[in-house]
């Protein structure tokens, strides 16, 4: 992000410059919002999506319609291959497709730009860092509720939009998503950062996933659920040396819309592929790890392989 050649330039007008260039892996609802507002405040954005999508959003841009952000148009580049250096590349692809996305973004073109995943789960920051130097992977992530309405139509549903980012590296794009209206955390305890999203997600996604509910169906009817599982993601981040509180992230979910929905959850009722590993497997395999129990959390994902087909990884 060139900050040391522009000290006497505030990051907004670093950004309404054009200053910035950023790629997005994954223009749905997480990266075409991204994309959308970076590219409204002056930054240079390219998306990397499929060719269809990449020609799609070349020629009709990204329409954003967001209780929070207002009802706007914004114009970006795309391609289906990244093929110049840039400043970021923001991981926005679901876990199940990562492996494959990662073929439009090759290494060698990223020259010393950071690519910052905002992912569900606990394994991609260090599956990111064995394809790129590990140094330019900055972990990161994102409380939002979007959704992507059609290719290039993004709708953000809910008030709240925030992004927390790990280390040094990922400062100036920190500062970036400040600009443009994000509420914006940089950490330096990037395990924690993770397990922080991770302890209260997981649980949540499996069962909304598992009950064909919303929240509030969850935090009701499969309350006992919620509060063992709840318990059992805090006892396996323990023995990672992480400290949840459970009743805490029992309180959040008694705090948030009875109608929210996760993507998990979405992605169920599209008959889309889970990241049922992301969140589930990655629980079990660190719980086996430790030798904790975890016998509500394997009751569900064992029910959600058998009516998906899916498996997780042992």
């Amino acid at each position: 992000m060139q900050v040391n050649a522009h000290r006497d330039v505030t990051i907004r007008d670093r950004v309404l410059m054009g200053d910035v260039k950023v790629a997005v892996l994954g223009p749905g609802g997480v990266g075409g919002l991204l994309a959308a507002l970076l590219a409204r405040h002056g930054a240079d954005v390219v998306v990397v999506a499929n060719a269809e999508t990449a020609s799609l959003i070349a020629r009709d841009g990204l329409r954003v319609e967001s209780m929070r952000f207002g009802d706007f148009q914004a114009r970006v580049r795309a391609t289906a291959n990244l093929d110049e250096p840039v400043d970021a590349v923001l991981v926005t692809v679901k876990a199940t497709h990562l492996a494959q996305a990662l073929q439009r973004v090759p290494a060698n073109t990223l020259g010393d730009g950071v690519v910052v995943p905002f992912l569900n789960g606990l394994d991609h920051v260090d599956y990111l860092r064995t394809v790129y130097p590990p140094a330019n992977v900055v972990a990161a992530t994102i409380a939002i509720e979007t959704a992507r309405v059609q290719p290039g139509v993004i709708r953000h549903t809910s008030p709240f939009a925030s992004v927390q980012i790990s280390g040094d590296r990922g400062a100036p794009l920190a500062e970036d998503l400040k600009a443009v209206g994000f509420d914006v955390r940089v950490r330096d305890d990037e395990l924690a950062m993770l397990w922080d999203k991770f302890a209260f997600l997981a649980p949540v996604a499996l069962l909304t996933t598992d009950a064909r509910a919303n929240v509030g169906v969850v935090r009701t009817a499969r309350r006992g659920d919620a509060e063992a599982m709840m318990h059992e993601v805090a006892a396996v981040a323990a023995a990672e040396g992480v400290s949840v509180d459970p009743d805490a992230q029992l309180k959040r979910l008694d705090s948030i819309p009875e109608s929210m929905e996760t993507s998990m959850q979405r992605d169920q009722a599209a008959n889309r592929p889970l990241e049922l590993d992301a969140l589930g497997g990655a629980l079990l395999r660190r719980a086996a790890k430790h030798h904790v129990t975890v016998p509500v959390t394997d009751r569900v994902v064992r029910d959600l392989e058998a009516r998906t087909g899916q498996t997780v990884v042992a």
